[in-house]
């Protein structure tokens, strides 16, 4: 029962901040963690922010004939209003499903030289998840500093209270799984 009830404060693991080559808000929980990539930003971590571009729901819509300008598109928004320029925020492509392939995108547009760092800023409950896809899929290349949105609400030492943090675990730890079997499971086409 002890390890049930504690897989929450496990979920949660944070590097140490240093400065890096960029900021990476990575797609989901918007607007909290490009709320958080502005703090890093005018905390001097690092000259840029990067944003991914997810296909979805922007796909699904456009089908529906219903215009999505995407959420790149307000992340930028609320970066700039959050006080980070427009010349440093930077829309990484191609589009993006999911985690593994915001690293898949992340990788190369550092570059090919060892040492670049990276700061990547996700969600409590998703911060051990990104850290491992980090280490499967850019093993030996640029360091990433995993940080989460210090306004996530999400409640690591009590998360079977709400629905949204019980979700968030199941989640987490079935993604968790995936990436410890070597990401057998994909999106859906």
């Amino acid at each position: 029962m002890v390890l049930f009830l504690g897989v929450g404060r496990w979920l949660v693991v944070e590097d140490p901040l240093v400065k890096a080559r960029a900021i990476v808000v990575l797609s989901g929980a918007m607007p909290l963690r490009a709320i958080e990539a502005a703090k890093l930003y005018q905390q001097g971590y690092a000259p840029e922010i990067w944003l991914t571009h997810s296909t979805e729901p922007g796909e699904t819509l456009e089908g529906m004939g219903i215009s999505f300008a995407g959420e790149d598109y307000y992340n930028k928004l609320v970066l700039m209003h959050e006080g980070v320029p427009p010349e440093a925020i930077h829309i990484l492509e191609p589009s993006i499903v999911n985690t593994a392939d915001e690293i898949r995108v992340i990788v190369p547009a550092l570059g090919q030289g060892k040492g670049s760092t990276v700061i990547l800023v996700t969600t409590k409950a998703h911060t051990r998840r990104v850290g491992l896809l980090w280490r499967r899929l850019a093993p030996g290349q640029s360091r990433a500093i995993v940080r989460a949105a210090s306004g996530d609400f999400f409640d690591p030492r009590h998360w079977w209270r709400t629905t949204s943090d019980a979700l968030d675990v199941v989640r987490e730890v079935l993604g968790l799984l995936n990436a410890w079997a070597g990401l057998p499971l994909h999106p859906a086409e």
